[in-house]
């Protein structure tokens, strides 16, 4: 049985990877060989897509999406944990009714957000700014990092704290010496779902963003022109645009596994 779990394991691996590969593959294809129906697998490798993306000045949209999501993320580690610290380990009265709070401000639908959110950013001159987009992006992420983070506080030892608490250590000493580190799974799978979430946005920066504050998903809707989809330079800057969340990815691998299956097993 242990072997038919193994195998349906790795089928859905290469299914959801599949995409991923087909993308990368079309990027090194010429247009004419992209554009084939069906595609060809033979097609002669080029890196001509790769070289005109860069030549269209792509920096200014990256870095403008790596300073609103790290930004955001730092933001929303710095508000969640305390936050989770007072839902989970020092709970406060209704703390039930709190977490329903936070979680009842993602039912809304975006798209009714967009207008009052629009009309603020442009009455208060926030338009094309990538300081309001990384607090929006805060506010977006908040609610789920605050439950996230309060079921992987849950699981720190009380014993630890009350050492902590007899050594007089303050709030701030116990969440950065004593909780953090403990916590360091969690924190870790939390920051990259955040930074994840931010770097793909698209809806708000493509309505709150113009020429200057403009992110990389906005970028790449602009490799979609009235002459027609270019399927090839497409794949080549969408691959280039997820990089960051892929060595991201990688490099906590361990740390999100680890926070992610937290508390799964007592």
């Amino acid at each position: 049985m242990s072997r038919v779990w193994g195998v349906l394991a790795w089928f859905s691996g290469l299914l959801f990877f599949a995409p991923v590969a087909w993308m990368v593959l079309t990027s090194l294809h010429s247009e004419p060989d992209a554009a084939t129906n069906p595609p060809s697998l033979t097609a002669p490798i080029t890196f001509d897509s790769y070289g005109e993306f860069f030549d269209s000045n792509p920096w200014p949209p990256l870095i403008n999406s790596l300073s609103a999501s790290v930004g955001s993320t730092v933001l929303v580690l710095l508000l969640a944990v305390p936050a989770a610290y007072a839902l989970s380990i020092k709970k406060v009265d209704k703390w039930s009714d709190v977490l329903f709070f936070f979680l009842s401000t993602k039912m809304l639908p975006v798209v009714a957000g967009l207008l009052p959110i629009y009309l603020v950013a442009q009455y208060s001159g926030l338009l094309d700014n990538i300081s309001f987009l990384a607090v929006l992006y805060t506010s977006m992420n908040l609610p789920i990092a605050v439950w996230l983070m309060r079921s992987f506080l849950a699981e720190v030892p009380k014993e630890i704290l009350e050492a902590a608490a007899l050594d007089g250590a303050g709030l701030v000493t116990t969440l950065r010496r004593v909780v953090a580190p403990v916590a360091m799974p969690g924190i870790a799978a939390t920051s990259l779902i955040c930074f994840i979430f931010s770097w793909n946005e698209l809806l708000f920066a493509r309505v709150l963003t113009g020429v200057v504050a403009g992110t990389a998903p906005v970028y790449l809707t602009g490799f979609v022109t009235s002459q027609g989809l270019f399927l090839a330079k497409v794949c080549a800057a969408a691959t280039v645009v997820s990089l960051p969340v892929l060595i991201a990815g990688f490099a906590a691998q361990d740390k999100l596994v680890q926070g992610l299956s937290l508390g799964a097993v007592k």
